[in-house]
């Protein structure tokens, strides 16, 4: 063992034991219990960054520690390689996505080792690679075939500069969020697979998720949104048609006043053809925001249709607005306004003078005013004839049960949750395995046609898809017909949406999933960023759900444990180029070495708060490491052969035993039940320090001093792996640390031999005084009275009383 610290020797020569011995490959053994550990996979942007690095630390720490506990760990790594960064970033360098795309996993994996991270990279998988999409094709024509899939003309968030659909939440201030183009609002055929035939599971399997954040499950449970509400009908005056509303509160349909409809509703499109003020309302809404954020806050717009709606249990007339506040996408397009009960339908209200009618009133007998806003609260129903006195509870059943009997609505269950549109109109993606004869019908393209490869040699114009943009590419055969192949492309979530079971089968070429993935499934630990919370981590359930029902796993979920790290910030927010404010990992790895930084991300915040970074910080980790290396090397100069002699300790080898024994008990805890690393560090750094105090003399000392550093590297080899393989070494092991069991507590270390206990003459601590745990209150109470401290403050007083409370205090009386 060298005698100064260098990380960059010892970290190559770790990291070359591991690769040789093929220390992290894991093997299907349904003898041993497994743990599968996984963190998000990585888009393969060039380079890693600090959250990236805290990520997979955190991943890499538990896998280690799973696996000195006996356990069969899997942790695999793979690159969410599909999507729009690579276009543009082709574009900006004038390079194929394709190969700017595998360089740069190159590069990242390169850097991944550097790090020491334990990956099985015989299961690596690349999302953009044809035999990982070719399963995700196949399983999406089973799922056409089961009428899980189908095709229809929907409104949709269109970029027109990046010719591409975005989701409600890439919407910022009615603008893409990656290009700043005003958004469009455009009608486009789309593909869908119908998420919502799983709602109700998707809402009540959040119960079975105990090891979940209960903040994840609630984004989720809002998100799919289930409600109980009464479906109605309106029916327009003078005409056969009729509009169809939900609403959450029937117990406020006798304060409708007026009905508001999206501007896309088929009503409403119809009036405009005679409207040119309705016409051009209905332009106006094809570019504005479509985020419920943003529409809670937007200004409230809309345009009177002329048409008259019917209102179902009194017959009278109300109109018909159009609104930008209503969205086709939501419900039926239309909504029945309360303005008295709903703030949004009292905004619109006061904007456009339209009749505001108080319908509830408090329970509680409390003064109702709509003066200002709108009384939101349920209470007891008045100004509604026949159902006037009713609290809201029974009036929705009485309202409810009124419509059914009369045809005009009934109570249903209701969600905000929409069915999955995976199409995507940009090139790099998976192609959607889906081709039409020369009459337009569907067909799905067969298994021995699979995969559909994308061209990865391509030049890109940064306006249209190089496969739309070749009108050879999309041609094909059905039975020997003319035939097309669809042009669009899936939405990226859907390969993230099931790598997690593919990592299982990785090698398997001849089908999507084998016997080993009900052996590793389900994931045991999963760690990635809260931003994922609702459409990865939901769309993921949901994938393992349909993979489930088609016989592929067992498992209801695909994720036992969820833990969501922090970001890590610097000069109080988070790293980015464009704030200047970024640390490059690879810089800290060449100047302090992988170990000392993995140290600092897992010693400075608990793994879901935020980190922020610091340099002093890191100095301060590379120090702790070198005194524990200068410790170990310390050691290995003296011959160490004695064992421990338990009953012939001396009083400082038992306080440096017990530490010892201390430290692995709060560590096992820490890493494994609490999983609070930072504290376990704090734990083996106080081992550390009581290391460092500890006078060596005898044989005895040796032996508990090569206990205690033993310990130390036992505990702290997870988290900085290379420095404690070769530490382990030097300590006189012939084995590799990370093949080492977790170390075990000896119960009988724990005991103390003599215990401090505090003495105070009249309230004031004058001495503390050591004595045996089993010593009496009369030898206690001797011993503190006779201190020669406490003499000092009672030899000229009487002792009135002495208060002994066993191993903790003695306070004198004296006057």
């Amino acid at each position: 063992m060298e005698e100064q610290y260098n990380p960059q020797t010892i970290e190559t020569e770790a990291q070359s034991f591991w690769e040789k011995n093929q220390c992290f490959k894991a093997v299907h053994d349904a003898s041993k219990e497994k743990f599968y550990c996984l963190s998000m996979f990585p888009y393969p942007s060039g380079r890693l960054h600090m959250g990236h690095v805290r990520n997979y630390t955190i991943g890499d720490v538990i896998s280690r520690y799973q696996k000195m506990l006996g356990k069969n760990v899997l942790q695999p790594m793979g690159w969410d390689s599909f999507g729009l960064p690579a276009e543009n970033a082709a574009i900006k360098h004038n390079v194929a996505p394709a190969k700017w795309t595998y360089e740069n996993i190159d590069y990242m994996k390169d850097q991944l080792n550097r790090l020491g991270f334990g990956y099985d990279w015989d299961r690596e998988v690349a999302t953009c690679r044809p035999e990982y999409y070719k399963w995700e094709q196949w399983f999406f024509t089973e799922l056409y075939k089961k009428d899980l899939v189908y095709k229809k003309t929907s409104a949709v968030n269109w970029c027109p500069n990046d010719q591409t659909v975005l989701a409600n939440e890439q919407v910022i201030d009615g603008c893409c969020w990656r290009c700043d183009t005003q958004v469009e609002r455009k009608e486009i055929p789309q593909w869908f697979v119908k998420i919502t035939d799983y709602a109700d599971e998707l809402i009540d399997d959040l119960d079975k998720l105990d090891d979940w954040p209960d903040q994840v499950k609630a984004m989720q449970r809002n998100w799919i949104g289930r409600s109980e509400g009464v479906e109605m009908t309106f029916q327009v005056k003078d005409s056969d048609q009729s509009i169809e509303i939900y609403t959450t509160r029937p117990d406020t349909v006798m304060g409708v006043t007026y009905v508001a409809v999206a501007a896309q509703h088929p009503l409403a499109l119809a009036a405009a053809k005679n409207n040119p003020t309705l016409a051009t309302f209905i332009e106006e809404c094809k570019t504005q925001a479509t985020a419920e954020a943003d529409m809670a806050t937007m200004e409230k717009k809309g345009v009177d249709t002329g048409l008259i709606a019917i209102h179902p249990i009194t017959g009278e007339e109300v109109p018909v607005w159009s609104a930008n506040f209503v969205l086709m996408d939501y419900g039926s397009g239309a909504v029945m306004s309360v303005p008295g009960h709903d703030e949004r339908d009292y905004e619109f209200a006061k904007s456009f003078g339209l009749a505001i009618k108080q319908v509830i009133t408090s329970a509680e007998g409390e003064d109702v005013s709509l003066e200002q806003n709108a009384y939101t609260e349920k209470g007891t129903l008045i100004n509604s004839g026949e159902f006037d006195g009713l609290s809201s509870a029974d009036a929705f059943q009485k309202i409810a049960a009124w419509l059914e009997s009369q045809g005009k609505g009934k109570k249903t269950i209701n969600y905000r949750l929409r069915d999955w549109g995976v199409s995507r109109q940009r090139y790099w993606g998976s192609p959607i395995p889906m081709m039409y004869d020369e009459q337009g019908n569907e067909i799905p393209v067969p298994l021995d046609q699979l995969p559909v490869e994308l061209p990865e040699d391509v030049e890109m114009d940064g306006v249209q898809s190089p496969i739309k943009a070749d009108p050879e590419w999309a041609k094909t055969e059905h039975n020997g017909q003319p035939a097309f192949r669809e042009t669009d492309t899936f939405d990226t979530f859907m390969e993230s949406s099931w790598y997690y079971a593919r990592y299982c089968s990785a090698g398997n070429n001849e089908q999507m999933l084998d016997e080993e993935a009900n052996y590793w499934l389900p994931v045991d630990q999963y760690i990635g960023g809260i931003e994922h919370a609702i459409l990865h981590l939901l769309y993921a359930r949901f994938f393992h759900k349909l993979l489930r029902d088609a016989g592929f796993v067992q498992s209801d979920e695909p994720f036992k444990r969820l833990l969501c790290q922090g970001m890590v910030n610097k000069d109080g927010s988070k790293m980015s180029k464009s704030k200047g404010n970024t640390v490059d990992p690879q810089e800290m790895i060449e100047q302090y070495g992988a170990d000392t930084v993995r140290l600092f991300m897992m010693f400075t915040a608990p793994p879901e708060q935020t980190l922020e970074w610091n340099d002093a910080g890191v100095d301060g980790a590379s120090r702790f490491l070198k005194r524990l290396w200068k410790a170990v090397h310390t050691h290995t100069q003296y011959e160490t052969t004695t064992k421990i002699n338990v009953s012939e300790l001396t009083k400082e080898q038992q306080d440096l035993r017990r530490k010892t024994h201390e430290t692995i008990q709060k560590v096992t805890d820490d890493m494994g039940r609490r999983q609070t690393f930072n504290t376990a560090i704090a734990a083996v750094m106080e081992l550390s320090n009581a290391i460092g105090k500890f006078d060596v003399i005898s044989d005895q000392d040796k032996a508990v001093l090569q206990e205690a550093l033993e310990s130390a590297v036992l505990l702290l080899s997870p988290i900085v792996p290379h420095i404690t393989h070769t530490m382990w070494q030097a300590l006189g092991h012939d084995t590799a640390v990370m093949n080492e069991s977790w170390p075990a507590f000896d119960e009988s270390a724990l005991v103390k031999s003599v215990i401090e206990v505090v003495v105070q003459v009249n309230g004031k601590v004058r001495a503390k005084i050591e004595v045996a745990p089993d010593a009496s209150k009369d030898d206690v109470e001797n011993l503190a009275v006779n201190d020669a401290n406490v003499k000092k403050f009672t030899d000229d007083k009487t002792i009135r009383k002495v208060i002994v409370i066993p191993g903790k205090l003695v306070n004198i009386v004296a006057n």
